[in-house]
C-alpha cells in the first residue's frame, strides 16, 4: 500500500511540475510575442529629394556630379570613381589638402577604361593607369592616423610640382580595396563600426539646398552647396531641417547620422578660382551655427553646417530619389 501511495505521490509530483514548466513556456512565448507587438512600428515621413549626388575622387579635388551612384558602407562610387580614395601626400607620406594648397580645388581626377585622368587649369592632361601593382605602397597620414596609399608614380608628382608651383615634393597615392580603411572614432554603440579612406570622419556627408540658401541670404556674395563639398544635396525641405534627421531612408539605401560637420577654414576656399579669404563663410556661419554649450566637447568653436552619415544598408541612390525620415 506504502509503495502504490508513493507512486501515485511522484506521478502527481510530476503532473504538476510539468504544467508549471509548460506554463512557463507559454508564458514566456506570449511575453515574446507581445513585445514583438508592443514594439512601435516605424514612422516614415517624406522629408526632401535627392536633387545632386557629387563624388570627390580625389581629397580636395573638384566634385563630379553623376545621375546615381552606388552607396557602399566605405562612400560613394560610380564606375571606377570612388569618394576620396585618391590623396595627395607630402614625401613624408602627410596629407596635403586646400587648407595648406587651396589650387587643389581646380584639380579634376576622372576615371574611364582602367585609366585615370588629372586635369587643371594652364595644364595639360595626364593619364595613368588605375591600377599600378608594382608601383610601392606608401604609409600615409590622415588626421594623425595611420592608413596606406599606392603610389601613382613619378608622372603625377612631377604633375602636381608643376600645378602646385611649390618646391616641395608631392605625390599621388590611392587607396585599393585590399586596404584597411582608418576606423572612426565616432563609432559608438548604437552606431554601427565603419571605415573610411581618405574622409574626414564619416563615409557620406550630406546638406540641403534650404541650409546653403539660407547661409547665402546672410553673405554679400553667395555660395553654393559645392563649396561644402556634400555627397547627397537634399531639396524641398526647410533650411537645417537635416539637422533633426537621425536615420534616412533614400531608395534602398539606409543611412545613419553620425555628427554635425564641423566646419573649419576650408570653406573660405572658392571652389571656382581656388583663393582662399580665411574669412567668409566661415565669420558668418560663426555667428549663427555654433553648437549648444553641452556638444562644445565635440565641435569646440567650429560652426555647424551638414550632417555626417554611416551607411547601414548599401544600395543605389539617384537623383530624384525620395528622402524619407524613420522615427518610432
Amino acid at each position: 500500500m506504502e509503495l502504490k501511495t508513493l507512486a501515485l505521490n511522484a506521478f502527481a509530483q510530476h503532473k504538476q511540475a510539468a504544467l508549471l514548466i509548460g506554463g512557463a513556456g507559454v508564458a514566456f512565448l506570449g511575453l515574446g510575442l507581445g513585445y514583438k507587438y508592443m514594439r512601435k512600428p516605424e514612422k516614415v515621413v517624406r522629408v526632401g529629394v535627392v536633387s545632386q549626388l557629387l563624388i570627390h575622387p580625389l581629397k580636395s579635388g573638384r566634385a563630379v556630379s553623376v545621375p546615381l551612384a552606388e552607396c557602399l558602407q566605405i562612400g560613394l562610387k560610380f564606375g571606377e570613381l570612388q569618394d576620396r580614395h585618391w590623396l595627395v601626400v607630402t614625401e613624408e607620406g602627410h596629407m596635403v589638402t586646400g587648407r595648406q594648397q587651396p589650387r587643389l580645388v581646380l584639380v579634376s581626377l576622372t576615371c574611364e577604361d582602367g585609366h585615370a585622368c588629372l586635369s587643371g587649369p594652364d595644364m595639360e592632361e595626364l593619364r595613368f593607369p588605375v591600377n599600378q601593382p608594382d608601383n610601392s605602397v606608401i604609409d600615409c597620414r590622415v588626421f594623425r592616423e595611420d592608413i596606406q596609399g599606392r603610389d601613382c608614380g613619378e608622372e603625377t608628382s612631377r604633375w602636381l610640382i608643376r600645378f602646385l608651383g611649390e618646391e616641395q615634393t608631392f605625390r599621388l597615392v590611392h587607396f585599393e580595396p585590399q586596404m584597411r580603411g582608418r576606423r572612426s572614432q565616432d563609432a559608438e554603440p548604437p552606431l554601427p563600426p565603419f571605415e573610411v579612406a581618405y574622409p574626414d570622419e564619416a563615409p557620406v556627408m550630406l546638406l540641403s539646398e534650404a541650409s546653403v540658401q539660407d547661409l547665402s541670404s546672410r553673405l554679400e556674395e553667395g555660395v553654393t552647396a559645392k563649396r561644402f563639398r556634400p555627397n547627397i544635396v537634399i531639396s524641398d525641405c526647410e533650411a537645417f531641417a537635416e539637422d533633426s534627421w537621425v536615420d534616412i531612408q533614400i531608395g534602398s539605401v539606409r543611412l545613419q547620422r553620425v555628427k554635425s560637420c564641423g566646419r573649419c577654414v576650408f570653406t573660405t576656399v572658392d571652389p571656382e578660382t581656388g583663393v582662399i579669404s580665411r574669412k567668409e563663410p566661415l565669420d558668418t556661419l560663426k555667428r549663427y551655427r555654433l553648437c549648444k554649450p553641452s556638444d562644445q566637447h565635440i565641435y569646440q568653436k567650429s560652426p555647424l553646417f551638414g550632417q555626417l552619415l554611416v551607411v547601414k544598408q548599401a544600395g543605389i541612390l539617384q537623383v530624384g530619389d525620395v528622402v524619407y525620415k524613420i522615427s518610432r
